[in-house]
């Protein structure tokens, strides 16, 4: 948890003291509860898992499934509303902000896997819905309020709903929320360059 720690002073720009951290950062409680909650569930306490998770919801305003496997330096910033399903897998040195859900698409009589696959280094914009049996890449950013039903390639950038592939520029690491510095959306894009065109054939009509 100390590892943890660090990383969050490391990722939020507020740079919280160790203290901060400790005591007023529901991220950190809601990672540090789900320890225990994912144990119970691998020891086949499940009422027992479910009640600590409940807790962690009653407590944090974050719910974790207990079977949700979770890589180290989670950083959920801010929390309220984040919902992590069952069958989640995330990776190492992921940032989620509020809002969130990794969910399903719907039910299944058998165990298989509903819910996302989060890679290394992911971000997660506030409100971000990201549902199926589905993979955000390393490094991937998910913007705010996206909802994504399909994968996200390594190292690419999504928006909108239903998500779409932006263009941004390389080397942009980005900012909070998922978003690129420099976000180039390929449909206002093409709308400009058809005005554009447009305004050419008006002005060789004649047409004001």
């Amino acid at each position: 948890m100390l590892e943890l720690i660090r990383h969050i002073q490391k990722s939020d720009p507020a740079r919280p003291t160790v203290f901060e951290v400790i005591l007023a950062y529901s991220g950190f409680h809601a990672v540090g509860m789900h320890r225990v909650s994912h144990f119970l569930w691998g020891m086949k306490l499940k009422a027992l898992a479910r009640l600590w998770a409940h807790l962690c919801r009653f407590f944090t305003g974050i719910e974790i499934h207990p079977g949700a496997v979770i890589g180290k330096n989670l950083f959920i910033d801010h929390g309220m509303g984040v919902v992590i399903g069952e069958t989640s897998v995330i990776g190492d040195n992921v940032t989620m902000y509020h809002g969130v859900t990794l969910g399903g698409k719907g039910g299944s009589e058998k165990p298989v896997k509903r819910h996302p696959t989060i890679r290394d280094d992911v971000i997660i914009g506030s409100g971000a819905q990201v549902l199926g049996n589905i993979v955000i890449a390393k490094g991937a950013k998910v913007g705010a309020n996206a909802v994504v039903i399909g994968d996200v390639p390594e190292g690419c950038t999504v928006v909108g709903n239903p998500a779409r592939l932006v263009k941004r520029e390389k080397n942009d690491k980005g900012k909070a929320y998922g978003m690129p510095a420099h976000l180039i959306d390929p449909v206002s894009e093409a709308i400009d360059e058809l005005l554009a065109d447009v305004k050419i054939l008006k002005e060789k009509a004649g047409i004001q």
